[in-house]
């Protein structure tokens, strides 16, 4: 006891600690409201990439993910499949009719950002449509977002007729190069991003968001005079805000960007900046091969290293030794999903080879078809193919 300190009696000391437990209960409820409401706008969202073993446990519960990439036969581009003017939401069900047949169960889908730009509520509907449909063939589609290959000078409105003889003579990229050279219009390609997942982020019809396909690509053999030349610089920087931007509107699919055309050595010594970010964002690892079996091996063997799901979202040339009888095999053996490049024939004109925008196969045919799974009829191109991608799938 102090001299001159009056002590307080313990019926005043008990009194005073229930009201201060009172009082703390009532803050730590008004923090736990807060917090809730917080994480109803983007201050909650999701700002790095999902851990290994949310990703891992995302993959075990899917099937094992075979399908194409996937552009209607009547369209040239991505804004042919989806301008209100050239939609055709017929045609999609017919063709994912024959692909549900053979026991595809994942398509791959271009987006574009002027379509947003455009008529970002029509868009939506359309999108919404599309997923519809997908949805009653048993498709999950994953959903690419930009695309730096072939037509750096996208526009809206009727796309030009295929070039004859000429392998995907119409494909745009996006954003062009007019919007990827002025920083001014990053504001409207974030309110893309952010409006598309936000609208379908919890929507279990989406597998899966591709936020860029091919990146690194420089389209020299085809567009050399269009392209920026500081291409690569904007992309390196661009990319990673890209991904921020998906992960703003807090999707339950995971992000992706597929790495193509890399170092596969042991420590990845020669890996180029722009992979290393693919690498380094993605939740799961996807990779474009169109090469032999062998090298498709051993980039799997590589990207499991990650110890994250691993899926190929490009394969499928045949006469450059990538086929389906040698490479689908393998990744059902790995549980690699594998979504091969062309699905129908049409005005892609993807079936010709890459070397055609050399040499354009106007009086003559390929003597082997390059992509393409379909001919325009839903016949098969090779009916062994399809015998053993319903085999594989378990379909037949």
């Amino acid at each position: 006891m102090i001299p001159g300190v009056k002590v307080p009696s313990r019926k005043y000391i008990i009194a005073r600690g229930v009201h201060t437990m009172r009082r703390l209960k009532s803050v730590f409820m008004t923090a736990v409201l807060l917090v809730a409401g917080l994480c109803t706008s983007v201050l909650c969202a999701q700002t790095t990439r999902w851990p290994e073993q949310k990703a891992n446990a995302w993959y075990a519960q899917q099937p094992w993910l075979v399908g194409s990439n996937y552009v209607p036969k009547s369209a040239i581009n991505q804004l042919e499949m989806w301008q209100e003017a050239t939609f055709n939401p017929e045609e999609i069900e017919k063709e994912f009719t024959w692909a549900e047949a053979m026991g595809m169960n994942t398509m791959r889908v271009f987006l574009h950002d002027l379509l947003w730009q455009q008529d970002a509520a029509g868009f939506q509907k359309r999108i919404d449509r599309f997923l519809a449909i997908a949805s009653r063939h048993h498709i999950r589609p994953m959903l690419v977002l930009f695309d730096s290959c072939w037509d750096p000078l996208p526009h809206l409105g009727p796309q030009h007729p295929p070039i004859p003889g000429v392998h995907n003579s119409g494909w745009v990229q996006s954003p062009g190069a007019k919007a990827l050279g002025d920083a001014n219009e990053y504001p409207r390609l974030k309110a893309y991003v952010l409006g598309v997942v936000a609208a379908f982020a919890k929507d279990d019809r989406i597998l899966a968001w591709d936020v860029w396909n091919e990146p690194a690509a420089d389209n020299l053999g085809s567009y050399p005079k269009q392209e920026l030349k500081d291409k690569t610089a904007r992309v390196t920087a661009l990319l990673p805000q890209v991904f921020a931007w998906a992960r703003e509107a807090n999707p339950t699919q995971p992000l992706t960007s597929g790495v193509c055309c890399v170092d596969t050595s042991p420590d990845g010594a020669n890996l180029g900046e722009i992979p290393q970010i693919q690498l380094r964002e993605s939740d799961v690892v996807t990779f474009h091969n169109y090469s032999w079996p062998e090298y498709f091996k051993s980039q799997v063997a590589w990207l499991k290293k990650y110890s994250r799901p691993v899926i190929c979202t490009e394969y499928m040339a045949r006469s450059v030794g990538s086929t389906f009888d040698t490479v689908l095999p393998i990744a059902r053996q790995e549980r690699v999903g594998a979504i091969n490049w062309g699905f129908v024939a049409g005005k892609t004109q993807t079936y010709l080879p890459w070397d055609s925008w050399e040499h354009p196969y106007v009086l003559s045919q390929p003597s082997v078809w390059f992509h393409e799974v379909l001919r325009p009829d839903g016949a098969p191109y090779r009916q062994a193919e399809v015998d053993l991608i319903r085999q594989l799938t378990g379909k037949q």
